[in-house]
């Protein structure tokens, strides 16, 4: 199953040039990376990142994980991925520009929008 981050594009560039993402500063402060499923993924970008331009989505195996990651209530009672440790690159398996629509709405793959995995 995949997971998603929604990431500022000059944070993820940091991160790969470092070689892991230790998170954005919503991480540090809750101990642990935020992620989203692709149910999740459309709504949390409309919670926490509107209007914002130049943002990435990032598709991370969450097997790939191992016991880092956990399932934990969230919004709502929705059970949201939590990374508990830095996201090794090795998990990454596709980052692509989450640009903003006319409607100022992030437009999504197809495939997040129906819900379904990428």
């Amino acid at each position: 199953m995949l997971v998603y981050k929604i990431c500022p594009r000059a944070l993820w560039r940091q991160a790969e040039a470092e070689g892991r993402f230790t998170g954005a500063p919503v991480d540090h402060a809750d101990g642990f990376i935020h992620f989203s499923t692709a149910a999740q993924a459309v709504e949390t970008a409309a919670r926490h990142f509107a209007g914002i331009e130049d943002l990435l989505l990032v598709a991370v195996d969450s097997e790939a994980l191992g016991e880092a990651l956990r399932f934990e209530p969230s919004r709502g009672g929705d059970l949201f991925p939590h990374l508990y440790g830095d996201l090794p690159l090795s998990a990454v398996r596709a980052v692509e520009n989450l640009p903003l629509g006319a409607d100022g709405r992030h437009v999504f793959p197809s495939a997040i929008v129906g819900g379904e995995e990428a």
